[in-house]
């Protein structure tokens, strides 16, 4: 009688596991998919025989030049921005128990903006480029990102910083990022006042957003970054599986918690610092993914982070695209598009969800 339980048991987790990964693969095929049409799709259509002959270097010198040299970092760069955003999300949550956190909750975006603020406004970082249309442009971007980094970092260490004080909550944590987002917000409106036209438009382009202003070299620093942060987590996801069943059942179970969420969120922190230091405010991508992805693979994180990260690339990858197209030859901020689209997304999982306690 045991060993039929048993193989009931073993069956019922067999299929338990088979779904979830079921659902990791789609969501991997879905962001493959829609790498390929945007590799494929803008101005200048290309066939995606070309666009493969193009990748292999076999294509014509049009379609290397227009697929290799200017859509694949931008594609590149949104899956892996994509995936360091929802993963430092998905931990945050998971740590602060609290399912608002996110970099821009916390006002880690925020005190990015602030540094690039101070590196366009007081370092020359800001110009306006000599040619008929006037853009703006950032003379200096390894100064301002470096600047963006720390003013990011800033507020971690603050967060980080209120841990280590006694008695502080989780929830206490929240607030003091959304002061912080208050404040950093305010200084940087501050700095747009007193800075020149040329100044003020250059920091509006940064907060704006931009895939497309990382190089191949930049993208393998923030691909080794999240690389990192990733495997960090998955070695880590039993931790947070214990913590989702409260503090003191995770002591039991001998996990060290403070220590887990002072790395976590630390980890989580610098993922999320280094990718908005590069590409500029992004919303909403750390904050829904996990959501969505909860409702598909539930809380158990042995699948709840990869889902959450391919999620993520999915989204912006997405956010990416229908910037590009909707109004091609221009390319929308995509900051502005993911909060246009995640907004909406984010309040129809609420409600749902609201609906869902309603009849339970």
């Amino acid at each position: 009688m045991n060993s039929i339980k048993n193989t009931a048991c073993r069956e019922d987790y067999n299929h338990y596991v088979k779904r979830k990964v079921l659902v990791i693969i789609i969501l991997a095929m879905m962001t493959l998919v829609v790498a390929l049409y945007a590799l494929c799709s803008g101005s200048a259509d290309i066939p995606v025989i070309e666009v493969v002959k193009a990748l292999l270097g076999l294509g014509t010198e049009k379609s290397v030049i227009v697929t290799v040299g200017i859509r694949l970092p931008r594609v590149i760069m949104a899956i892996i921005s994509g995936i360091g955003l929802a993963m430092a999300g998905c931990i945050m949550q998971s740590i602060l128990k609290n399912p608002l956190a996110s970099a821009s909750t916390l006002g880690i975006s925020q005190g990015a903006a602030f540094g690039a603020a101070i590196a366009i406004t007081y370092l020359g970082a800001g110009q306006i480029m000599s040619n008929t249309s006037g853009a703006v442009a950032i003379s200096n971007p390894y100064l301002t990102t470096i600047c963006a980094f720390i003013g990011a970092m800033i507020v971690t260490f603050v967060i980080l910083g209120l841990s280590k004080y006694r008695n502080v909550t989780p929830e206490t944590m929240i607030l003091a990022g959304v002061a912080l987002s208050s404040l950093f917000s305010g200084a940087t409106a501050l700095l747009q006042y007193f800075s020149s036209d040329v100044q003020m438009a250059a920091i509006v382009f940064w907060t704006f957003g931009d895939l497309g202003r990382v190089s191949m070299k930049e993208i393998g620093v923030v691909t080794f970054v999240t690389g990192l942060s990733f495997i960090y987590f998955i070695f880590n996801r039993w931790n947070y599986n214990a913590l989702e069943s409260g503090e003191h059942t995770a002591t039991g179970l001998g996990v060290n918690v403070p220590k887990v969420r002072l790395l976590g969120m630390t980890i989580a922190s610098v993922s999320a610092a280094t990718i908005v230091s590069f590409v500029g405010i992004i919303n909403f991508i750390g904050l829904i993914a996990p959501h969505i992805m909860r409702r598909f693979v539930g809380n158990d994180y042995r699948f709840l982070l990869p889902s959450s990260a391919i999620m993520g690339a999915l989204l912006l990858l997405v956010s990416d695209t229908f910037a590009r197209m909707i109004i091609s030859p221009v390319i929308l901020p995509i900051g502005a598009i993911t909060s246009f689209l995640g907004a909406p997304l984010f309040l129809y999982l609420i409600f749902k969800g609201v609906g869902q306690n309603a009849k339970n």
